[in-house]
């Protein structure tokens, strides 16, 4: 791992890298980073220029409430943390991607445009993070038919040449990812939590080697569990994918549930889901919310492409600049 200096700078104001004392030493939030980011750019600075030189003089003028100039100047002075990280990361092969770059992945800049996230880290074959593939979501307690079910469902996306995108989680994302893998198909982790510890774990190790999988996470690769990045990591799910089918889900609860009402209105894929005889499942409220049933056939996948929620792609950010190179 040899980031530049750019992505140096982005993970030095964005990434975790450790809990902070207080609130004013907190790494900027998506849209934090979003105003700074805008700010730079109006004025012809690039990220880097703030490791180099007086950071003060630099941002003169700038100003924002939750933004402030002692914070920045925390967080940009993490250096010596940063760089005992990077080593560490690049021992077990993980790599890193800024939004500016050019493997940053399109769909996902292009569907979330502000609230696509300013790094991403991963390990695994990152030219799998533009290709597309299927969404596949669901609870991790899900029973053993949704199990087989899963499993089946990325067997046959792999015979047909479509990649599985999902958490990584155990239960419903796990066995979608596996079913299409071990089909000898493609699949796409995005990852809440400990990219270190899966990107090293048995049962994913061999897919990575082989160039088949990628795991990726806009969150430090070291990162426990937390319930606000389980949340916020579902839309990164979908901005990576085609077409998202649910597999369960529980009404009013759980990231399965508010990720499919975030794409329900924000329109970014279709959104399919799985036909149950469960009266406790969500599934029912979501086609009632817009989604579409899943179809019994599924021989051929592209069909799920097709399906529309009545928005255009990128209805809610009409008009909203890229910031690209930020």
């Amino acid at each position: 791992m040899n980031p530049s200096s750019q992505a140096q700078a982005m993970m030095l104001l964005t990434v975790s890298l450790g809990k902070p004392d207080n609130a004013d030493e907190k790494p900027l939030s998506v849209r934090e980073w979003s105003r700074l980011a805008a700010w730079l750019k109006e004025r012809e600075i690039e990220p880097s220029d703030l490791l180099k030189g007086d950071l003060k003089s630099k941002l003169s003028g700038w100003m924002d409430r939750s933004v402030t100039l002692s914070r920045l100047e925390h967080l940009i002075g993490r250096g010596g943390t940063l760089g005992l990280a990077l080593e560490r990361w690049r021992r077990v092969g993980i790599w890193v991607i800024a939004r500016p770059e050019l493997e940053y992945p399109d769909r996902l800049k292009r569907r979330l445009q502000l609230a696509s996230p300013p790094i991403l880290f991963g390990c695994g074959n990152k030219a799998l993070l533009g290709r597309g593939g299927i969404a596949v979501v669901g609870s991790r307690a899900a029973d053993r038919e949704e199990i087989e079910f899963t499993e089946d469902l990325g067997k046959e996306a792999a015979q047909q040449g479509f990649s599985i995108v999902s958490g990584g989680a155990r239960g419903v994302d796990e066995s979608a990812m596996l079913g299409a893998l071990r089909s000898e198909g493609t699949a796409i982790g995005v990852l809440a939590d400990s990219l270190l510890r899966s990107g090293t774990s048995e049962r994913f190790r061999k897919y990575l080697l082989s160039g088949d999988l990628v795991l990726t996470t806009p969150f430090n690769p070291e990162a426990g569990f937390n319930v606000g990045n389980a949340m916020s990591r579902n839309r990164y799910i979908y901005g990576l994918a085609d077409a998202a089918i649910v597999i369960s889900s529980t009404p009013d609860k759980g990231g399965t549930w508010n990720g499919a009402l975030e794409d329900l209105k924000a329109a970014w894929v279709p959104l399919w889901v799985k036909r149950t005889k469960n009266e406790k499942s969500g599934n029912p409220e979501l086609v009632r919310r817009g989604a579409r049933w899943l179809p019994d056939d599924l021989t051929s996948l592209d069909q799920l492409m097709n399906g529309s929620t009545g928005r255009t792609e990128d209805s809610d950010h009409a008009g909203l600049p890229l910031f690209e190179e930020l």
